[in-house]
């Protein structure tokens, strides 16, 4: 939880070994009570004590930054065929209600993205923004693979639309999504590499960072 801090930031590393791969991601938003100034953004792990959120939970810093990676094999290097990317995160359960949002990270590579915008009932401020900032390339020496060659789909159990839009990293900074006031959003990310050419075989990594900022 954050008081009057303007922006909170959270990351995910990702990584192609031996060739390439990609993600995906879908969503749901809710309004919560008014209070005092507050961002909260959590990227795969993050920290709720007491319960959820919505029955009184408080969210915490987590400094863990959570991978995606995949593997491909020589012969499907640069084929076109999309290779889908596994994940260490474990989150599944919405840390607003305790609903199993997400799939199993294990089978899915879902990563959780969620967290809410609040102020005071009496506030005119505007809408707070969810961006993704991304270098041009991940990189392994001096070998590249341009960041726009990952993915991802957005999901969640039990939604009729997504929040987060399913899209591709753009390679710099990219807006995904305006917070409403009094807002919470959540979604499940999965990610995919696209896999439109041929590179040398290494382990290529890179980094996104999401960040939410407020007026």
């Amino acid at each position: 939880m954050s008081p009057p801090s303007r922006a909170r930031r959270a990351a995910l590393a990702l990584a192609v070994l031996g060739g390439v791969w990609l993600p995906a991601a879908h969503g749901f938003t809710i309004g919560i009570t008014p209070g005092t100034r507050a961002l909260f953004l959590q990227v795969g792990a993050g920290t709720m004590s007491g319960g959820n959120f919505r029955t009184g939970g408080t969210p915490g810093n987590n400094t863990t930054v959570n991978s995606v990676s995949v593997t491909v094999a020589a012969g499907q290097l640069g084929s076109g065929t999309a290779q889908a990317m596994t994940t260490d995160s474990t989150v599944t359960i919405s840390p607003w209600d305790g609903f199993a949002f997400c799939n199993s990270p294990a089978t899915t590579g879902q990563v959780y993205v969620g967290g809410f915008y609040r102020m005071p009932g009496s506030s005119n401020a505007g809408a707070a923004t969810l961006s993704v900032t991304t270098p041009a390339s991940l990189t392994d020496g001096g070998n590249t693979i341009p960041f726009n060659s990952i993915a991802w789909t957005s999901s969640g159990n039990g939604d009729t639309g997504t929040t987060i839009p399913s899209a591709t990293f753009a390679g710099g900074a990219q807006t995904l999504l305006s917070v409403t006031r009094n807002t919470w959003f959540e979604s499940c990310l999965a990610f995919r590499y696209l896999n439109t050419q041929l590179v040398p075989a290494g382990t290529f990594t890179g980094r996104a960072t999401y960040t939410l900022t407020a007026p």
